[in-house]
């Protein structure tokens, strides 16, 4: 073994199969090549490390691609694919042949400069999967043990995979605090939301980090998520990540499983939300985006939803109708800020619910209010107690037609199959007839409470609180100001939630990491 890269040395493992005096297996080796970490720290780390792995058009068909060159994102992109698959197939040979590295870190890979690629080095502290005795109990815990150093190699590649995409993870005390979200148990599908407030970005835009996993439809988000699963049997392995969309370029064909698939959708409407031009086209779009992930709702059974709703939510999108201050003279100018809503069970025994909207906002009192958003703060909020049972949503109209698909009578239904039919999404979709309704969770409302709390110096006048209150109840959807008209729940993920109202239109939710 050998712990230092400034000498001409190589790494061997020896088999368990073979007793003293056996042969060895080399693993590698490499002469005078910096750490992956070195490379990475460099001011102009990109252009060096295409230089130092000698891209051209042969060695960029090895990730799928066609092309050199091309925007900054796309080269750091096409890098990243370059060291992460090298890095699996090393990785995975380790796997394969019963050993646990234990220490992957940036430190401890290296370029060789024989042939260009990355070599997984410093294997003084690689494990055996498994124990000498053949007994059936040690035989059952060598198979658990395997599992565990094998998930345990998983999360370290994806402490690497951070670092080599977001930069900002170099530094140790952004690092500590993006390590301590998982420390806590937060579910790693929640990382975007939570990065997105460390950094103190509104969006991905301007940070090419964020960006390169946006693409592909938040692919990045998805690979870096399986390999940082708080459970270690939902780690994905070598062999899968290496077929993940976000490792495989544009000229491999990729067969995405359903959860891609859905996370896809949901990340595209998240993407979608943030850009905050809604228009017709967006609009549209969104609410496409939103009904297909009700079709693929992966949690339609109320225990589900009882395991998976309580907690903290912000709004994202409602595709009901929009009020804001542009084209209006209110008599009280309020800035909506985040609306988050909060659910949490009242008791284990039974499926009562506790729903607690907050919107924040802000009453802007001077005049210059397009160019200065400052003003008094506040914040209303609503309770309500809520009975979840299992409940289904009409989509299509049951007809008694013999053809593939019921014959609806509303122009809504029409517009549904048209979707769902095309050959764009047909494929994603999991029936081969459509059902006339959908399994959703149900909400039977109880009592609603209201508050409101202005900081000074509005407390003190009645008037301007009711005006507030009533432009707060302008500008919010309908059903974030009154929980009771939430009638249903139709999607849920650890990430993502969608509520239907009395009006039928939708509220989108993110997970919120605060």
């Amino acid at each position: 073994m050998y712990h230092s890269y400034s000498m001409q040395v190589h790494g061997y493992v020896s088999s368990p199969m073979i007793g003293d005096g056996g042969s060895f297996t080399l693993v590698h080796g490499y002469h005078g090549s910096f750490s992956l970490r070195h490379w990475l720290q460099l001011s102009d780390w990109l252009p060096t490390l295409e230089a130092t792995l000698a891209l051209d058009e042969e060695s960029v068909r090895r990730v799928g691609d066609d092309t050199v060159g091309g925007p900054a994102v796309s080269r750091q992109l096409r890098i990243i694919r370059i060291l992460m698959r090298d890095l699996l197939i090393g990785v995975n040979y380790l796997h394969s042949h019963g050993l646990a590295h234990t220490e992957l870190r940036l430190e401890n890979v290296h370029i060789s400069p024989v042939d260009r690629h990355i070599k997984v080095g410093i294997l003084g502290n690689a494990a055996d999967f498994y124990e000498s005795s053949q007994n059936s109990s040690t035989l059952d815990s060598n198979i658990e043990r395997r599992q565990m150093m094998i998930a345990f190699d998983m999360r370290c590649v994806g402490f690497m995979m951070a670092k080599m995409v977001l930069r900002e993870l170099m530094d140790p005390t952004i690092f500590a605090k993006f390590k301590s979200f998982l420390t806590k148990g937060n579910d790693p599908s929640c990382l975007r939301e939570f990065l997105l407030q460390i950094l103190n970005r509104n969006s991905s835009s301007g940070n090419a980090g964020l960006q390169i996993l946006d693409r592909n439809w938040g692919a990045g988000w998805n690979l870096l998520s399986s390999l940082l699963a708080a459970k270690s049997s939902k780690r994905i392995s070598c062999l899968d990540a290496l077929r993940h969309p976000f490792l495989c370029g544009p000229r491999w064909r990729v067969n995405p499983s359903m959860d891609i698939i859905r996370w896809g959708l949901g990340s595209t409407a998240v993407r979608i939300s943030e850009e905050y031009i809604y228009r017709l086209p967006q609009r549209t779009r969104l609410a496409h985006f939103i009904e297909l992930m009700e079709m693929l709702n992966p949690h339609s059974k109320p225990r589900n939803w009882l395991e998976l709703l309580p907690g903290k939510w912000r709004l994202l999108y409602s595709t009901g109708r929009h009020i804001g201050l542009t084209l209006r003279q209110p008599s009280a100018r309020v800035l909506i800020g985040d609306v988050h809503l909060t659910v949490s069970r009242t008791s284990t025994l039974n499926t009562n619910l506790s729903f607690t909207s907050d919107i924040g906002f802000t009453v802007m009192v001077n005049k210059n209010w397009p160019h200065d958003k400052s003003g008094t703060t506040g914040k209303l909020q609503v309770n309500a107690m809520f009975r979840l049972t299992a409940g289904r949503r009409l989509y299509l109209k049951e007809d008694k037609t013999t053809g593939k698909f019921p014959s609806p009578s509303s122009t809504s239904q029409n517009s549904v199959i048209r979707k769902f039919s095309g050959r764009k999404w047909r494929k994603a979709i999991p029936f081969k007839e459509f059902p006339s309704s959908l399994p959703v969770a149900k909400f039977t409302p109880h009592d609603v409470e209201l508050t409101m709390s202005l900081d000074d110096p509005l407390t003190t006048n009645v008037d301007i609180a009711r005006t507030v209150v009533r432009e707060v109840r302008t500008q919010v959807p309908p059903e974030i100001f009154d929980l009771s008209k939430i009638v249903c729940g139709t999607y849920l993920d650890p990430r993502l939630l969608v509520l239907r109202g009395v009006s039928g239109s939708a509220l989108l939710f993110t997970r919120s990491c605060e």
